[in-house]
């Protein structure tokens, strides 16, 4: 026992004094002092310490935190002398959840509790399951911007008027954790959010859509003026594979919630009323900031989505959504037995299917970019065959040699398409040893154009139109020129002014239209979309932000290794982007696919990739810290591993392996 004492009062084992601080006593209170050995287990301390304060609580939550070495003392069967403890540590007794105040994608402010001892991956799945959001690890936690960076603004910030209050919400154990699996609905929502009427507004703000913005709203939010300023903001990223605690996050600080990694899986209109009402705000905010860039005619499609949404956010009832969608589900299961019962395709069609990979033969028009020379386009007769465009001058000299021959596997495909001007080109930037070469593709109608855009956009991935999405492609991508496309006879919506329109565009159009001109353009486009439901707008919206060309990509400034000057890093779900830093064009582009390998000197903070055909790529980040860069090249080739199977749970040792480096686990 440790304390043995001579008649003199000197100590004669090797007992030393350990100095604890208890939170619950307040920040003025003197620390408690207990008398130790090295063999004194972490369990055996915290008993100590109940039995000195004598104050009777639910001590389970609380854990020992080591303040110098930032460590979390939960194995509660180690020794002291096993953690490496001495008499100079500073230890504090305090609980493992605290509160912290969420930003979430739609700006609005929630206070959950969340884990400050487990790493930032499991806290986010936590605060998840409080939320009612699947698939926790396409989110993670940011940083605010500290207010000196802040522009100074008049009025209440968007998001401050009101604050939730959920961190009194204590979830069952059996709850699924770390899994796509949903939770069972109670009175058309989750039985937690039912307990209060303010945890069934609570419930409300998630599920349904602020209809209160304004264009001051809009015009207040700081928005990213370059990719220099873009890439910023993902510098304010924390760690996965580290505890809040260890980040230096406050009890009550404020942080962001949002969508990470842009590779949307299994979405469940039944399941996933906040989640699709959280994704949708983070593509609103993402068109109206202009993070991601879009065309004038793509924005009034937009804009027409957000005033449909708008109106029927007005009178919706989230409870009655999930009644409603159960139903669908039943039609859909009699629909999927009746296609079962009947065939749905002939064994001699299918083996054709599998046999034969369609191509694509058409006379298109083609221009080459080169120094000097005036935009024109000159008609060819082009195939379209696997990965591969080859054309030629006509279509009688198609047996012979082509003009060139473009292998689109790991190109951008870049849509430049203009409704009203009847102009529908694919711009196609095509791996080469000199950097990206730049072709453009001009087709004559809307189904041209959906059917060879539909076939480029697979062959960048490494498929063929044989693959099973090509169809669902080219109606995705048809649909969405349906809705750009103006309904020159629409009437007036008599709600529309009182409603207003401004704030449903970028202020850069809130600039160039006034309310009397950007009114009848954004009730012109939403002829196109008035039939949808308020869930089907909302995943149209999610479609349609998809198909930008920016759509996605997370920027970091870096420096190449060999280069004297900064760059711009695109990290996107299948691929990185090298991207000129002063005009911004896209330099090289590199595809996940053909990654053998990456590494990271954490000494000099360098990452290294190899890729196939012995190309190597080595660079450092300038503007952020480079653990960042190396979790998000790791995050989306971890989410590429993920199953379709509902009872299998993430595989979380595989996540930090590959995302945390030499700080995992």
């Amino acid at each position: 026992m440790a304390g043995l004492k001579t008649a003199s009062g000197d100590y004669i084992d090797a007992s030393w004094e350990l100095s604890v601080a208890v939170e619950e006593l307040g920040p003025e209170a003197e620390p408690l002092t207990l008398r130790v050995t090295g063999d004194v287990h972490i369990g055996g301390v915290m008993l100590q310490i109940v039995d000195k304060i004598k104050v009777k609580q639910n001590w389970s939550d609380h854990a020992l935190w080591w303040e110098q070495k930032k460590l979390w003392l939960l194995k509660t069967n180690w020794t002291l002398d096993k953690y490496g403890l001495q008499a100079d540590a500073r230890l504090r007794y305090t609980p493992q959840h605290k509160p912290v105040r969420l930003q979430l994608p739609n700006r609005r402010m929630i206070c959950v509790h969340a884990s400050f001892s487990e790493p930032v991956f499991r806290a986010v799945a936590g605060i998840c399951r409080v939320l009612s959001i699947r698939h926790a690890e396409e989110l993670s936690l940011l940083r605010a911007p500290e207010e000196k960076d802040k522009k100074k603004r008049k009025g209440p910030v968007l998001g401050t008027e009101d604050e939730f209050d959920l961190s009194g919400v204590v979830l069952p154990a059996t709850l699924p954790f770390l899994t796509g699996a949903e939770q069972q609905p109670f009175r058309g929502m989750p039985a937690h959010f039912s307990d209060s009427p303010a945890t069934e507004a609570c419930y409300r703000m998630l599920s349904v859509s602020w209809t209160g913005l304004t264009p001051e709203h809009v015009l207040k939010m700081p928005r990213p003026s370059s990719l220099v300023e873009k890439a910023q903001i993902n510098s304010r990223w924390l760690s996965s594979s580290r505890s809040l605690m260890q980040q230096d996050v406050r009890e009550n600080e404020q942080l962001w919630l949002r969508f990470k990694y842009y590779n949307f899986f299994d979405l469940e209109p039944k399941y996933d009323a906040v989640r699709i009402t959280q994704l949708y705000e983070q593509a609103r905010w993402a068109v109206l900031l202009e993070e991601t860039e879009s065309t004038e005619e793509e924005m009034m499609v937009f804009a027409a989505l957000q005033y449909h949404i708008n109106k029927l956010s007005l009178s919706a009832d989230p409870t009655e959504t999930a009644g409603e969608q159960g139903m669908d589900d039943l039609d859909s299961a009699l629909s999927n037995l009746q296609v079962k019962l009947e065939g749905g395709t002939s064994t001699s069609d299918m083996l054709e299917n599998l046999t034969t990979i369609p191509e694509l033969k058409d006379y298109l028009r083609i221009f080459r970019p080169r120094k000097l020379t005036l935009k024109g386009y000159k008609q060819h007769w082009v195939v379209f065959k696997e990965t591969t465009i080859s054309y030629y001058k006509s279509r009688e000299e198609a047996l012979g040699e082509p003009v060139q021959q473009l292998n689109l596997k790991g190109c951008e495909v870049v849509p430049d398409v203009n409704i009203s001007g009847q102009k529908f080109c694919i711009r196609l930037l095509v791996p080469s040893p000199e950097g990206m070469s730049e072709v453009y593709l001009r087709c004559e109608d809307e189904q041209q154009y959906a059917r060879w855009m539909a076939g480029c956009r697979l062959a960048a991935k490494g498929r063929t139109m044989a693959d099973s999405t090509y169809q669902s492609e080219v109606q995705n991508i048809l649909s969405f020129l349906q809705l750009q496309r103006a309904s020159p006879d629409a009437p007036v919506a008599p709600d529309a002014e009182a409603m207003g329109t401004q704030w449903l565009v970028s202020p850069r159009y809130q600039k160039k239209f006034k309310p009397k001109q950007l009114t009848p353009r954004i009730l012109e486009a939403h002829q196109n979309v008035a039939q949808l439901s308020l869930t089907e707008a909302k995943m149209r919206f999610i479609q349609a932000w998809q198909s930008l060309p920016d759509f996605g990509i997370s920027y970091f400034v870096v420096r190449f290794k060999g280069s004297r000057k900064d760059e711009i890093l695109g990290i996107a779900n299948n691929r990185l982007i090298r991207i000129d830093l002063a005009v911004g064009d896209v330099v090289k582009t590199w595809r996940y696919s053909n990654m053998r390998q990456w590494n990271v000197n954490w000494d000099i903070r360098q990452v290294a990739i190899e890729f196939d055909e012995h190309i190597n790529v080595a660079f450092s980040s300038v503007s952020a810290r480079c653990n960042i860069v190396h979790e998000y090249i790791g995050g989306y080739i971890f989410l590429s591993t993920r199953s379709n199977d509902k009872g299998r749970g993430l595989d979380e040792e595989l996540f930090y392996k590959l995302t945390g480096g030499h700080e995992a686990l």
